[in-house]
């Protein structure tokens, strides 16, 4: 029923945001007669209105060029597989110079893929990129069938068969533990293993200093999460019928975990506007155009991995088991392993994802490699200066190290 009244409540407001946006874009107009400070006022707060109500939609990667040696090239997004809940997106570049390829696999954890556009772009200078762009939930018909925690990890794998032994694997956040069991699984089975495995900011042992979200998972039994966070995808949607953590709830969990930090920053853009700081107004709305796009996550993928990540810790334990196959990171031998940790995630504690060369134990020491980076939260472990001064360097100069072994 919430999902019901939530689509309601857009529905009603729908009709009064294109007014919304049409006073303030007149009345911020130098050319408009009454362009003073009172004016710029009720502009700044129209369009702030707007934007707290508007549904965002999923946001384009939007990268169509880069450079390589010097030269600038077109860029092209082409779907090279298709799930029924996934697509493989191969950035392809016009250019004949062969480098490594990198699987970049994104999170499913409430944001679209596209929250690592800043990755791709630092990469595609260097690497011939392909990401997993997941689709949102309610937009998959019942027909598509169901999503598992062991379906994730089952694409992953034939991600990784599909673009060949020499590649390098590289996943954030959420997705570093189903990666991580994939690579185990393939291993235990004799099959060819990515070059590198890269872990960022993931919960790979979630016990490990354990932050607001941790505490929250273990807080509750999991019959709550799934009495009190799952709904069923209404009509008219695509995936009406089909049972999802909604987006609109994990997005009102991203906010409710800072709240006076979105609270200022939304108080800060209406003055921004208000005194025609172009700059700042631009930096809010990229950031909260990306932020405040949302997808569902089918009910079964999302509380399994509630139980197996944040509850049992099935991975840092040895008990997880996927389609019965039992996952071993030990068997992991061949891979380097490379893990990157920002000191001030408050969404992954510290050692959470360093955990995972504890669980590795074949690889040898000096193919190991941890990356903690000062002053940097958990978004800049992949997304702005932190991540393309500090970090993508390291990890683009790793990545070559082991290719031309």
């Amino acid at each position: 029923m919430l999902y019901e009244l939530h689509e309601w409540q857009r529905a009603a407001l729908a009709p009064f945001i294109p007014w919304l946006q049409v006073t303030a874009n007149t009345l911020a107009r130098a050319s408009n007669p009454f362009h003073s400070t009172p004016s710029r006022q009720i502009a700044a707060g129209c369009d702030l209105l707007a934007r707290l109500y508007k549904r965002y939609t999923k946001p384009q990667f939007g990268l169509t060029e880069t450079v390589i040696d010097g030269e600038q090239v077109p860029v092209i997004e082409a779907v090279a597989m298709e799930k029924a809940l996934c697509r493989l997106v191969h950035f392809e570049r016009a250019s004949t110079c062969k480098h490594p390829v990198v699987l970049l696999v994104a999170p499913l954890s409430g944001h679209h893929a596209s929250l690592l556009r800043d990755t791709v772009r630092a990469m595609l200078p260097d690497f011939d990129v392909y990401i997993t762009d997941w689709l949102d939930a309610r937009q998959v018909p019942l027909a598509e069938g169901t999503f598992h925690l062991d379906d994730y990890v089952a694409y992953v794998r034939e991600f990784i068969d599909f673009l060949g032994p020499d590649v390098h694997v590289v996943a954030v956040c959420q997705s570093t533990v189903p990666v991580l069991a994939a690579v185990a699984l393939a291993a235990a089975q004799g099959e060819p293993a990515p070059v590198s495995v890269t872990l960022m900011g993931g919960p790979v042992d979630a016990r490990r200093s354990p932050t607001m979200v941790n505490e929250l998972a273990t807080s509750k039994p999991l019959d709550w999460f799934a009495r009190t966070l799952i709904n069923t995808v209404p009509r008219p949607h695509l995936g009406a019928g089909r049972r999802v953590y909604p987006g609109f709830r994990q997005h009102m969990a991203f906010m409710a975990m800072n709240p006076d930090r979105h609270l200022k920053a939304h108080v800060d853009y209406y003055f921004d506007v208000s005194a025609g700081n172009v700059e700042a107004g631009v930096k809010h709305r990229r950031f909260y155009d990306e932020y405040n796009a949302v997808l569902d996550m089918t009910a079964d993928y999302y509380l399994e991995t509630v139980r197996v990540v944040f509850q049992e810790f099935c991975l840092a334990r040895g008990t997880w088991r996927v389609s019965g196959e039992h996952v071993r990171p030990d068997a992991i031998c061949k891979s380097a392993l490379i893990t990157v940790e920002g000191e001030r995630d408050d969404i992954c504690g510290a050692g959470q994802t360093h955990a995972a060369h504890d669980l590795c134990t074949a690889i040898d020491a000096t193919r190991k490699h941890c990356i903690t980076v000062a002053e940097c939260g958990h978004y800049g472990i992949f997304s702005g200066s932190s991540w393309r001064t500090q970090i993508y360097p390291q990890i683009r100069d790793l990545i070559y190290r082991y290719h031309l072994e």
